[in-house]
């Protein structure tokens, strides 16, 4: 990385003389913790919301940034990454948005920055310098999300790691459950960070199958100790976690709502059926948290859901989605439109709808007020927050 130079007095994380842009901060008390993933889709915003609920038991002066976001909202004209404002409306931190987000990564980002990367870092630095100072006024403790991996911005000089060191924060690095991958991947990221100067307090392993917690805990627990890293914590898979609602099935197939929008919007979908069987063995299948797939003609399956509700409001299934945009008989559509079954019709193919659903990368959204017990129950009994809290100690290595 190039070295720029910069005399930003009006920010304590550069010294008022001419000096390195990564100058940690001094003076403060606050204890920041930096959480990055090996890779995508590890649990890193699962982590960081569970870790928040969690220090909140320790000190209700917990804070929250995600310098530089990749996936974002726009609010009031500015773009603001989507998790700073799904934390912000779960935990009410009483921070201004733009504080919580300072960078966002749109699709020229890159381009404008390698034009002038000089005084675009300078900006970049105030930005996050300027954040930072806001998110952490008269805070204890601020959780700074990253952006996945430790190197993961490192073509605008702004890496997870050198963000790590540019906010004087100890790391946590998330990967997913395992023995020998989850290692070799922490080992890879640590080595960044090593180069940093940032220390990495411990990892955490997520999405462990349930039978294999104590294997993993036990031999991936022994590979981190020989790299130096604690393992602060093993999280079991949790299905509904990873189960998309209703809606944004229908998103991701082009659908259309034809029964029970209102109340099922936010039906979570915990397994997919394709009506490929007879109608007497599509009945095992009618529960809640099923949804079923299956071409409009097949008036069989449907009346068989139908039936099971009785016409009586009786929730047996959590939707169904109507392929070929195939209309069942105009007498069907009548009895379904007294039911509550969720339904919607798209255009394609059953196999190709129930391959999309299965392949969806499912987020949490503000809306999902199922899923956030779960993860605050997930980090909170499964992480050693001691650990966490005795890694900044007076005494403790920065």
């Amino acid at each position: 990385m190039a070295k720029a130079k910069s005399k930003i007095t009006h920010s304590p994380f550069v010294e008022p003389e001419e000096t390195d842009l990564l100058e940690r901060p001094r003076n403060t008390t606050t204890k920041r913790i930096f959480v990055a993933a090996t890779r995508q889709n590890d649990g890193k915003t699962t982590t960081c919301l569970g870790l928040f609920a969690a220090l909140r038991q320790f000190s209700d002066r917990v804070g929250f940034i995600k310098p530089v976001g990749q996936r974002f909202i726009e609010v009031e004209g500015q773009k603001v990454d989507e998790d700073s404002v799904l934390l912000e409306s779960i935990f009410h931190v009483g921070l201004p948005l733009m504080a919580m987000s300072p960078v966002a990564i749109d699709g020229t980002f890159t381009r404008r920055y390698l034009k002038d990367p000089d005084d675009s870092l300078k900006v970049i630095v105030d930005k996050m310098s300027r954040a930072f100072d806001r998110t952490a006024y008269e805070k204890d403790y601020v959780i700074i999300e990253g952006s996945g991996h430790a190197g993961v911005g490192a073509v605008f000089d702004m890496s997870n790691a050198q963000v790590a060191k540019l906010m004087g924060a100890k790391a946590i690095i998330v990967a997913q459950g395992g023995i020998g991958r989850p290692v070799d991947e922490v080992a890879i990221n640590k080595a960044l960070f090593d180069k940093y100067g940032v220390e990495v307090i411990g990892a955490i392993l997520n999405k462990v199958m349930p039978d294999k917690i104590d294997l993993v805990r036990e031999y991936a627990g022994a590979g981190l100790a020989r790299l130096g890293v604690p393992l602060l914590g093993v999280l079991p898979l949790q299905k509904r976690l990873a189960a998309p609602n209703l809606s944004q099935i229908v998103d991701e197939i082009g659908g259309r709502w034809l029964n029970g929008r209102e109340q099922a919007a936010n039906e979570r979908i915990l397994r997919v059926v394709i009506g490929a069987m007879t109608a007497k063995g599509v009945i095992d299948y009618l529960q809640p948290g099923v949804l079923i797939i299956t071409p409009g003609d097949r008036d069989d399956i449907i009346f068989s859901a139908i039936a099971s509700a009785g016409l009586s409001g009786k929730k047996v299934v959590s939707g169904i989605v109507l392929t070929r945009n195939i209309l069942p008989h105009p007498k069907l559509m009548e009895m379904l439109a007294r039911t509550n079954i969720p339904t919607v019709i798209c255009s394609e193919e059953s196999y190709t709808v129930a391959s999309r659903i299965n392949n969806m990368t499912v987020k949490t959204q503000p809306q999902d007020h199922d899923k956030i017990p779960i993860i605050n129950n997930l980090v909170m009994d499964n992480v050693d927050m001691k650990k966490i809290i005795e890694a900044f100690k007076p005494g403790v290595p920065s």
